[in-house]
């Protein structure tokens, strides 16, 4: 999701006196800013609980109607789990003012209490460990309406330019029991899930997968029912109704041809048949650097929505104007983010990193934004270089806050700092100088979607398989981006032919390796510092260059 676009800053630069004042006011404000209360809905909605640590998720079939007249919800959830331990009660999540209706095991009706955002549930039936059993809630109320989605989440109830209604969720970070019944936790995903979607016709319902079926009610309304054969994280399922038109394509990708669906408002077909024509190009730029798209069974789709847009997926929700850049903007302030459709680009980016590789906590939320955000420098270098795609993810630097750490506060369902979107991706970008070898970054990056294909990570796990594969340990460039709100500093000092360095403003053991010039950046060379100072015979230079594409600040000392 592109959250952090509204909240970007131009960065400080780097003046002895006044940076350092800068970065003290940092440090306290972040400090500050750890100091939260959480409530016990946090720990119900952030953490493993006793309720839900002890089965397993296997498959939902969520049958849903939507009743936009009064902006209301009906339906239940069918819950398929394994049996891990013995246990009795369940913890099945559905955010107020929804309201579970009956809780049905084995057609016998079940007992259960609201405890804030989750209902607790007590079995009748024993529950053996390696047996598979199902639990259906059936739920209905009116559901959140979303303030400023998909940023503050929920449903969206509008009116297209026909006055035909046009209804969306999102629910990134407010979490998908805001509008259905789910084991809402981030750390264990259904194998696969049906969807079933009823409206008023002439309406269509989209949702992930494939449509298998449309059914026409005797009531008025029709029902869409939609299969995803693959693993989903829960705020990847999305409901989209509207007048829509629709038609499909076909992209002859490294797995075979992948289908593609299209759905846009009757008014915008014209354009919508242009705009969405990016979605070939994403597809290529993005297997190249990621590997084959991780939902071939699953296809592509792009749905227009009345918000911005999301990652949910296979089913990619687009709201943009269709117009390249953000909403016409270019967020790197280059012009190369005008060349390609920030939405289109960034949220199917995410079909890779979010809903093949899922993070296991919202605190992780980086392996999403951070990975996705540099997706956009890579899709920007494949098609005009890679001077270009440089040029883009250092441009976004100039929206990163350095506010507070990227790592969030785990088991709460607290993401860090929105520096997760520009640091992330400028983080990224600066270790593959450190590989130095674009061969095995691109390796790199291929790896990690097919070693966490569809599994839910942990930043760990990230971690430990890119130092590895790297052949260097990145354990304190990982913990200088991500743990701290500091930018290191390159200090440098040039007398007698010589060049005297260190590294400072960082944490502690941080020795990056750095490249640098002489020749007035003709050539670089890697030069490796410490937190102590060094010296390096330059030879007739009064000056050094240093390498941009590293997200450090520079500072020449007396």
């Amino acid at each position: 999701m592109c959250k952090s676009i509204f909240l970007s800053r131009n960065a400080k630069q780097c003046r002895p006196i006044v940076f350092f004042i800068f970065l003290f006011f940092i440090f306290v404000q972040s400090a500050i800013a750890q100091k939260y209360e959480f409530t016990h809905d946090d720990t119900l909605r952030g953490s493993i609980t006793a309720e839900r640590a002890w089965w397993d998720l296997q498959f939902y079939h969520l049958r849903v109607a939507v009743n936009p007249q009064d902006s209301s919800l009906t339906g239940s959830t069918e819950i398929r789990y394994k049996v891990l331990l013995p246990h009795q009660t369940i913890q099945i999540d559905l955010q107020r003012p929804l309201n579970a209706v009956k809780i049905l095991q084995d057609n016998q009706e079940l007992a259960f209490v609201r405890d804030g955002n989750a209902f607790l549930v007590q079995l009748q039936k024993p529950q053996k460990v390696g047996s598979v059993e199902t639990i259906t809630v059936f739920y209905a109320g009116r559901p959140r309406v979303a303030r400023r989605p998909p940023w503050d989440g929920g449903l969206t109830w509008k009116k297209d330019s026909q006055n035909n209604w046009f209804v969306a969720t999102s629910c990134q970070g407010l979490g998908a029991s805001a509008w259905w019944p789910c084991k809402d936790h981030m750390a264990d995903e259904p194998d696969s899930m049906a969807i079933s979607v009823t409206v008023p016709a002439p309406l269509i319902g989209v949702s992930n997968g494939r449509l298998r079926r449309v059914t026409d009610n005797q009531n008025g309304t029709r029902t869409f029912d939609w299969y995803v054969q693959n693993p989903i994280n829960n705020y990847g399922v999305n409901l989209n109704v509207a007048n829509y038109v629709h038609w499909n394509d076909s992209y002859a990708g490294e797995k075979g041809p992948l289908d593609l669906g299209f759905y846009a408002l009757p008014a915008n077909e014209a354009k919508a048949r242009q705009q969405f024509m990016q979605s070939k190009t994403m597809l290529q730029a993005f297997e190249h650097w990621f590997g084959p798209y991780p939902f071939y069974e699953d296809s592509y789709k792009l749905v227009e929505t009345p918000y911005l847009g999301m990652e949910h997926q296979s089913s990619v929700t687009y709201g943009n104007g269709y117009q390249n850049g953000y909403l016409g903007t270019d967020l790197s302030g280059t012009g190369w983010g005008l060349k390609w459709d920030f939405i289109i680009i960034h949220e199917s980016g995410h079909e890779w990193f979010a809903n093949n590789i899922t993070h296991k906590d919202a605190a992780d939320m980086w392996v999403h934004e951070g990975f996705t955000n540099y997706s956009e420098c890579l899709y920007t270098e494949f098609f005009y270089g890679k001077e270009a795609g440089a040029a883009y993810v250092i441009g976004t630097r100039k929206n990163i806050r350095n506010d507070k750490p990227i790592i969030g506060i785990y088991n709460v369902n607290r993401s860090g700092s929105t520096d997760m979107y520009y640091k992330g991706g400028n983080m990224l970008h600066t270790i593959r100088q450190i590989v130095n070898d674009d061969q095995r970054w691109r390796r790199i990056l291929r790896g990690l979607n097919q070693t966490f294909y569809h599994q839910t990570v942990t930043t760990a796990q990230i971690e430990d398989y890119m130092s590895q594969q790297a052949g260097i340990d990145l354990t304190k460039v990982f913990d200088q981006y991500l743990r701290d709100v500091r930018v290191p500093v390159f200090e440098y000092k040039i007398a007698d032919k010589k060049l005297t360095y260190r590294w400072t403003n960082c944490v502690e053991g941080f020795a990056m390796p750095l490249k640098i010039s002489t020749q007035d950046g003709r050539k670089f060379r890697f030069i490796n510092p410490t937190t102590s100072w060094q010296t390096l015979k330059i030879g007739f230079a009064d000056e050094v260059v240093m390498d941009n594409n590293f997200y450090v600040n520079f500072l020449k000392v007396p």
